[in-house]
């Protein structure tokens, strides 16, 4: 009897244990177009204005049209490019993840991202090979409702 119980038991964890188990989360790749790069607004926190130094770096945004085919969200989504300078060499050395534009629901949403260039690096500036990646559930921690971002995590302005 006992040993018919415990092959119930087993039974029962093996049936319901996968149903327990956190589901994989899925890449996605998406398509980008109507790409531009051109410095950050002047009245962007980004711009700093106040370090128009040589040892500083310039503000860039990095605008385009992120497009997800499917019928569910992709989150944590990250956007991938070469940005060259002038010479058609990398300007973010050993970088091609140039940041995050978080869940893109389906269809068409535009995105704009900061990128920090070091200054007096020739211009212009070219881009090349964007992508962006996302999942089919999170992969990273969220801010909360009420947490606070730091001011290069706000929202880009126009």
């Amino acid at each position: 009897m006992i040993t018919l119980l415990r092959g119930v038991l087993l039974l029962a964890l093996l049936l319901t244990s996968p149903l327990a188990l956190p589901q994989p989360a899925w890449a996605a790749d998406l398509q980008v177009r109507e790409v531009s790069l051109e410095p950050c607004p002047a009245g962007d926190v980004g711009a700093q204005p106040e370090l128009r130094t040589p040892t500083g770096a310039s503000c860039y945004a990095l605008r385009g049209v992120v497009t997800n085919p499917g019928r569910k969200p992709v989150v944590d989504t990250d956007v991938f490019a070469l940005i060259l300078d002038a010479s058609g060499e990398p300007v973010l050395q050993n970088r091609t993840r140039v940041g995050s534009i978080g869940d893109v629901p389906p269809g068409d949403s535009p995105f704009a991202l900061r990128l920090a260039v070091p200054m007096g690096t020739p211009g212009p500036l070219s881009v090349r090979n964007v992508k962006a990646r996302g999942f089919s559930a999170p992969v990273r921690m969220r801010a909360g409702e009420g947490d606070e971002l730091l001011p290069l995590e706000q929202g880009l302005s126009s």
